[in-house]
This record gives C-alpha cells, structure tokens and sequence, in this order.
C-alpha cells in the first residue's frame, strides 16, 4: 500500500514560534497549513475543557499548582487568560481537523470534553487521541467518535481491545515505524499515525514507510518535506 497523502498534523500548534496550546499557536499553524492540529485537553475544577498538557502550571506559565485545584477564573487570573478552552481553540482552528489528546483523563473528564465537542458541532472534524484506558473512555461516551489508539510497542494490540475500542488510526511513536509495521496495519484495515517528527531526515523515512499521518512541531518543515516528495499528493 503507497500513501500519496499524508496528514499534516500540527503538535500543539505551532511552538517554535508561539507558546503551545494557546490559540496564537493555533492560528500559527493552521497560517503555515496545517490539515490538522493536535492539543493537549484537561479539565478544571469547575468542569471547563482547557489547553494544558501538563498536570500543573509550573512548566509554562510558572505556577506549581495543578490545574485540577484551580475553577476557570482562578485559571485565568494567573495566566492572564492565556490558557484557552476548548471551545475558543476549535474556533481558532477553523475548518482544520482536531486532533485532541487526553492526557490525566477521567471518565468524568472525558465525558466533559465529548459533550464540549458535540455542542460545538464539531463531531465531524474531531478525533481523538491518548492510550488505551483514555481511549476506552472516549468509545463510552461516543460510540461514533474517531480515535487514533496510541500504541508503544511492536507487538500488535490484542483484537478483543481492537474490537472494544475500534480505532480509525495506530498511534506511534516515530521510532517505532517501519515499512513492515506499516504494512500490517494497513492490513488490518487501520490508518498509520506518527508523532513525534521534527527532522526532515525522519519526515522523508516516514513517507517513504507510507505512514498516512504525521506530527510534527514543525509544521513549515512537514509542509515543504510533503510538497518536494513525488509520493505525495496534495490535498
């Protein structure tokens, strides 16, 4: 199987040159063609869907408090509203795909960012990421959602997950893909994700291993890799 269009994804949006996870991020790269862009989702205290990868504030904005400890105002006032939620950041995206990732998921939390999805109307471009237990999460509260099942190991997943979770895409970490892993899950009938990619050098194997997705922090190098290789196709 040749892949002659592979998914642009942009990780966190754009943080080579705007903070990740906040919507000039976003912006940032959906300006430099991103097809879709990856964020990070967590929950407040108060039951608010917001952009945060890490567990506490300390790494990006400079506060050891963790985020669950904090309602959205209190979130706000120390970040000078810099975190966004969910819904301004599928706003910002526009017409781009979402690929959301589910870090510290609960079933509570889950069923906060799902429901947040179907009320913005945004089903149809959403998909979602992150691990098994996550992911097993997301089936429960949406049995039509679209999900890339983060997997860390060669061994393929057992098929009683693969039924109970129905995945679209297989996650992997970049390390992990070759031609034959890529092969066999096209086999399967599943898509090939791969995060994540920042040199031109591994951009260029992975096309040529005919993955379907990549992401990257480097959405300008993706883009350029993707317009000089004669595998691709624009979209």
């Amino acid at each position: 199987m040749t892949t002659t269009t592979v998914t642009a994804v942009a990780h966190r949006g754009d943080p080579y040159r705007a903070r990740e996870n906040t919507l000039p991020s976003i912006r940032s790269a959906v300006e430099r063609g991103a097809d879709a862009v990856e964020i990070d989702v967590r929950v407040t205290r108060d039951g608010v869907p917001v952009l945060l990868h890490d567990s506490t504030l300390e790494r990006l904005w400079g506060h050891d408090v963790r985020l669950d400890r904090l309602d959205h105002r209190e979130l706000a006032e120390r970040t000078g509203g810099g975190v966004p939620t969910l819904r301004e950041a599928l706003s910002a995206a526009g017409d781009r795909r979402v690929m959301v990732d589910l870090p510290g998921s609960t079933d509570t939390s889950v069923r906060k960012i799902v429901g947040l999805v179907r009320e913005c109307g945004a089903e149809d471009r959403v998909y979602y990421c992150a691990d098994t237990h996550a992911m097993l999460r997301v089936r429960a509260a949406d049995p039509s959602a679209e999900i890339a099942l983060t997997w860390t190991t060669l061994a393929p997943p057992r098929p009683v997950l693969l039924e109970a979770v129905r995945p679209h895409w297989l996650n992997y970490r970049f390390g992990l893909l070759s031609r034959e892993l890529a092969d066999r899950v096209h086999s399967d009938g599943l898509l090939v994700s791969a995060w994540t990619v920042d040199t031109r050098r591994t951009m260029r194997r992975l096309m040529a291993c005919g993955v379907d997705s990549i992401t990257t922090n480097r959405i300008d190098a993706l883009r350029t890799q993707l317009a000089n290789s004669p595998l691709h196709s624009a979209s």
